[in-house]
């Protein structure tokens, strides 16, 4: 197991520095999304794929489904 470890070091050590990275950029817009800051960055006349409705109110932790 030791040798496997050491042989494949580098490859292990790239393999972690991606998936934290790709942890922290979802986490990120997972915090955008519960903030409200969607995809258009708050200009929605200049967005043309969000008809001029993109503008989500923000996730409140009180709301139930219901």
């Amino acid at each position: 197991m030791l040798t496997f470890l050491i042989n494949n070091a580098g490859t292990i050590v790239t393999a972690l520095v991606l998936a934290a990275a790709v942890f922290f950029v979802v986490r990120g817009m997972v915090r955008d999304r519960k903030a409200g800051r969607g995809g258009c960055g708050g200009r929605c006349g200049a967005c043309g794929a969000c008809g001029g409705g993109c503008a989500i109110p923000p996730v409140s932790k009180n709301t139930r489904n219901g």
